[in-house]
């Protein structure tokens, strides 16, 4: 089947862990893809984790001293850029001189550039075409927290049940990546990096990044993240990150729905973490669209003092109470029974649902705006554009699209009414896409016809595992 499996595999590979502050779930699963591309790295104490281990949480010091970081790295091209980035970055951010003074986002940008550089002057890595994205979260000792985003992985936070971005989605059609694409000599296409690659920022695919007149953040793709930072309060719940597969499927306040439900049935968030995996996968593959990516999922409790039980009873009681924006109890399945290909809507599935009769508060920002600090709460603009919807929707998608408008032509044109291009894509260097606009409905309502399912929404007082 092309780059896909005649079936999916879908056995997950999951851990968990927690300390006095964070709990936290990670699942991934390969699915239809032909190899596991993804990577991840989960540390509880950064300051003594060794490079044995991505994971440790053995150390001597006091909670209030540790900073914690989450990452996942979604690869493509191959999986040695992602599985060396997530060995290597939170290592190289702990080493930097900015990381010891605590200007952390300083620390950050240099642990992003570093491992990129490393892999180009490592022999090993000469001739590989890799890469992959990089979101990664720092939550430092005193209550910040910093996601540092290369690409179109995303993280969100539930702030008392309303998604609020801690990143958005590094796009070739977004203004600021057009502008720099084309500044430094490449091209968009078809939504594209010279019509090959659907993403503007990356750690590896260095066949981009050859301008040595430029520094390594003017390159055609770069590696320079953007930052985003946040205090955490009281109403802070959960964090997730995750790769495009899961936002390919659901829209960011969809996963926050789908996990609080979740978690108000006193799931383990390893269970968490699975479940919304197996929602989005796709039944079949056909197309090789939407729901047949490899899939990473991670959630962060945020304990804010709590034991891993007080918080659950937290989340139990504030669904129970519904103050403030309500997370729906019925969620509809994101893919149409019997429909080629199974995309819940040809514009990228749940991204443009209208499931929610209720909106929740938006955090959009303007569009010329830069996204390093997030207390926006500005009202949306509209839908989003063309350019944003061809940056959101899978490559096969928009191949699509291309197919149909340029048949719909070519019929309009044998009928002898009405002229056009033919070419079935706009591009749009204006747009910006992000991850709150994913979040608006369209004006019409998707041709749904698949029967919602019920996830209880009544606390379950169950043993706490």
């Amino acid at each position: 089947m092309g780059q896909t499996l005649s079936e999916p595999i879908i056995d997950k590979h999951t851990i968990s862990d927690e300390d006095e502050r964070f709990a936290f779930g990670v699942s991934e699963m390969q699915g239809w893809r032909l190899t596991m591309e993804d990577a991840h790295a989960a540390v509880l104490d950064l300051d003594s984790a060794s490079p044995e281990s991505s994971n440790s949480t053995d150390s001597t010091k006091p909670k209030s001293d540790k900073n914690s970081f989450f990452a996942v790295y979604d690869g493509h091209g191959g999986a040695t850029v992602a599985e060396y980035s997530g060995n290597t970055v939170h290592f190289k951010l702990r080493s930097t001189d900015e990381y010891k003074q605590q200007d952390y986002e300083a620390a950050l940008k240099r642990a992003f550039l570093a491992t990129d550089e490393d892999l180009r002057k490592n022999p090993n890595f000469n001739n590989d075409p890799s890469g992959c994205t990089a979101v990664a979260a720092l939550i430092t000792s005193s209550g910040k927290i910093l996601v540092a985003n290369a690409g179109d992985s995303r993280s969100v936070l539930s702030v008392n049940g309303v998604a609020k971005p801690m990143s958005y989605d590094h796009k070739p059609v977004n203004r600021i990546e057009n502008n720099r694409i084309v500044a430094a000599g490449g091209f968009v296409e078809f939504g594209r990096v010279n019509g090959n690659l659907a993403l503007s920022r990356a750690i590896g695919d260095f066949e981009f990044k050859q301008n040595k007149k430029l520094t390594p953040e003017q390159q055609v793709v770069t590696a320079n993240p953007e930052i985003i930072t946040h205090e955490i309060s009281s109403e802070d719940e959960f964090l997730v990150l995750a790769c495009d597969g899961i936002w390919d499927v659901f829209s960011s306040q969809e996963v926050v729905d789908r996990a609080r439900r979740l978690i108000g049935e006193r799931k383990p968030l390893t269970a968490v973490a699975e479940e919304i995996l197996s929602c989005c996968l796709a039944p079949d593959c056909e197309w090789g669209g939407v729901g047949c990516d490899n899939m990473t999922f991670m959630i962060v409790a945020i304990l804010g003092g709590k034991t891993k039980s007080e918080w659950y009873d937290m989340i139990c009681e504030r669904l129970g109470r519904g103050d403030g924006y309500q997370t729906p109890a019925k969620f509809t399945s994101p893919f149409t029974p019997g429909t080629r290909g199974n995309n819940r809507s040809i514009l990228g599935g749940a991204q443009f649902s209208n499931d929610y009769e209720e909106q929740p508060p938006s955090y959009q920002q303007n569009e010329d705006s830069q996204p390093t600090d997030s207390s926006s709460n500005s009202k949306p603009t509209g839908p989003p554009s063309v350019g944003s919807l061809f940056s959101l929707a899978p490559a096969s998608i928009i191949e699509a699209l291309s197919r149909v408008n340029h048949a719909n032509f070519e019929s309009s044109s044998v009928g002898g009414g009405g002229a056009g291009s033919g070419t079935g894509v706009t591009q749009n260097p204006d747009s910006k896409s992000s991850p709150e606009a994913s979040n608006q409905s369209q004006d019409s309502t998707p041709s749904n016809t698949s029967t919602p399912t019920q996830i209880k929404g009544e606390c379950k007082k169950v043993a706490d595992s």
